[in-house]
């Protein structure tokens, strides 16, 4: 005989609580009834039905509603809260009667008449207990699907403990009672808050708009995919569209901390983009830049503009709340505060002392809150990152270090693209080459903008004996990010594969303009040391050979050739180049480990 399994189904649960029923009952019982019976018949009832949600039962002070999309539960719950602070505000406070909302998007079983049940709805109840009274409180399940689409200002609250629920909950509050509230700049605007004003059409041809309107759009998009961001939607952004606007104003109405802002100038055959951010609180300008391109195909141009500005504005805002903290709360950061801090130096171009800096903030935000997916994706890749540049003392504890750190990251956030970036990484030092080409390949389908995968796809492609191939990936990333602190590596990774492919000269380009951006790391001046002595330019080999061992004294041709990357035959053999040029500059030797034979 077949079990019948039980009736489940993915929803939205919306929970609602009046605060403090039992003291207003117990003042004045027959008044407070029939006031609760009028708010639900006059104000929830018809809501709930305006925004396509199914009430599931009701308490004397409270309902349980079933919505299909998240967005429809919060776009209800806002709209209560308002009108309820309305209507309570000329009331003495022990006479208001105010709700406490949670809402949560779960796993649910349905009982044959309708009810609902399973841990999806006991979220949604202890999330409504651990809100304000006139709040509303998401786990980070229900936050994701209305991040960018809900114009009000969220404040993380992190990992919660819920009573009875195992594990812990990402908690984000709204404060919608009355639009003042989610204005109030200083006190709830969150970390990461933007809105993107509609960029000015500068040129005389209106039938332009179309392209600078796409423009803001896709920057609202592509923003809004920065983990921890806070983006306002593009509909309440485009109200100001034409209109005068003073940035310290438009951070109190909309409760953000930054704004960008700027314009499109069409040139005939070339299109200027001008493009600034600005704090909110200050008025004063972080960051600017400008985009001179030639026209192309239109689509294809809008797509790189955007891209390069959302990667661009992305590593400010990082910067810009790392300065914040350190300013407003140097003796007294959270774990968000402290990853904050650490991906604002690791977002400059390396060196050792930058990259140990951010492992210890990284470290330190750890210890605070061991669930902080930024700050355990942080912690992997400083650790691997040293293995990966041969700056490894501790080899073996520096990558247990980055493997348990990037685990965790990916069992709390599954779909976060940069994780699975970092683990690739991880995959690539531990010798599982192809394995982490495959990572890479995932982590651009989850951001096909995330221009360290592409670089490194093309890193991989030399290891597997496809040196070939590596050059329209790093160029890719480069299209992506022209301005990336990684830039410098990345064109040392094209001089990898041009020294692989026997092309010294290109690779000598390559290198020398990796040295010029960063000259700080150690791998680079050996490699052009490399590059320069196979080439018979024994000055040039000896001055970056120094050079190297100035940042790294304890760098040997043995040491770079014991760390396995590939059992590639084809590698394997373009590789010994390397290994010959090091040698021609007069790299220290060192000692070959026993059985790795020559790699």
């Amino acid at each position: 005989m077949a079990i019948e399994r039980p009736n489940r189904r993915l929803t939205t649960i919306l929970a609602a609580d009046a605060v403090g029923y039992s003291r207003l009952v117990g003042a004045d019982e027959e008044g407070t009834l029939e006031r609760l019976r009028a708010i639900r018949k006059d104000l929830i009832d018809p809501l709930i039905a305006a925004h396509r949600g199914r009430i599931v039962k009701t308490t004397g002070d409270g309902l349980l509603v079933e919505f299909a999309s998240v967005v429809d539960a919060v776009r209800s719950a806002v709209e209560m809260q308002r009108v309820m602070a309305d209507g309570n505000a000329d009331l003495a406070p022990d006479k208001r009667i105010e709700f406490r909302v949670g809402i949560n998007l779960g796993d649910v079983v349905v009982e044959d008449d309708g009810d609902l049940m399973g841990e999806g709805v006991n979220v949604a109840a202890r999330l409504e207990g651990i809100a304000e009274p006139g709040g509303i409180c998401l786990s980070r399940a229900a936050y994701d699907q209305v991040r960018g689409k809900i114009d009000i200002a969220a404040q993380d609250r992190g990992e919660q403990r819920l009573k009875n629920i195992a594990e812990p909950v990402r908690v984000f509050a709204l404060s919608p009672a009355h639009p003042a509230v989610a204005a109030l700049h200083a006190a709830v605007a969150p970390r990461l808050s933007i809105v993107v004003l509609p960029f000015v059409n500068l040129s005389a041809d209106s039938g332009q708009d179309y392209f600078v309107d796409g423009v803001t759009e896709s920057l609202t998009t592509d923003l809004s995919r920065i983990s921890g961001a806070f983006v306002i939607a593009r509909n309440t952004a485009f109200t100001f569209k034409g209109k005068p606007v003073e940035a310290r104003a438009i951070g109190r109405e909309l409760g953000v901390r930054y704004v960008m802002e700027g314009s499109v100038q069409d040139g005939g055959n070339r299109i200027r983009v001008n493009a600034q951010l600005i704090d909110t609180e200050t008025g004063s300008h972080l960051w600017a830049e400008r985009f001179d391109k030639p026209r192309t195909d239109i689509f294809d141009m809008q797509d790189e503009i955007t891209t390069r500005l959302a990667r661009t504005v992305g590593i400010e805002l990082v910067a810009a709340e790392g300065r914040r903290a350190e300013h407003e709360r140097p003796n007294n950061m959270d774990a968000v505060d402290l990853a904050m801090r650490g991906w604002a130096i690791l977002n400059q171009p390396l060196s050792l002392h930058r990259a140990r800096e951010a492992c210890d903030l990284f470290d330190a935000a750890v210890r605070l809150d061991d669930r902080n997916v930024e700050a355990l994706v942080g912690l992997a890749s400083c650790h691997v990152n040293a293995v990966r540049t041969f700056a490894s003392t501790n080899r073996d504890e520096q990558l247990r270090i980055a493997e348990t750190a990037i685990t965790k990251a990916l069992t709390l956030a599954p779909g976060n693209a940069l994780a699975h970036f970092v683990r690739a990484n991880v995959l690539l030092v531990s010798g599982a080459t192809e394995r982490s080409l495959r990572e890479l390949e995932f982590a651009i389908t989850l951001d096909r903008n995330l221009a360290w995968a592409h670089a490194d796809a093309g890193f991989i492609k030399v290891l597997l004996g496809r040196a070939e191939e590596a050059e329209a990936d790093l160029a890719n990333a480069i299209r992506l990010s022209p301005r990336d602190p990684g830039l410098d590596r990345w064109h040392s990774l094209l001089g990898i594969a041009d020294l692989f492919l026997g092309r010294l000269e290109s690779a000598l380009d390559r290198l020398r303009k990796s040295v010029e951006i960063n000259p700080n790391v150690a791998l680079t001046q050996f490699l052009l040391a490399a590059a320069s002595a196979l080439s018979g330019r024994a000055a040039e080999a000896r001055e970056a050979r120094d050079a190297g061992l100035r940042l790294d004294p304890n760098f040997t041709v043995a040491r770079f050739r014991n760390e396995r990357r590939s059992e590639n035959p084809t590698f394997l053999a373009q590789r010994e180049r390397i290994y010959e040029g090091l040698s021609l500059a007069g790299v220290p030797e060192g000692q070959v480990a026993v059985g790795t034979g020559k790699q």
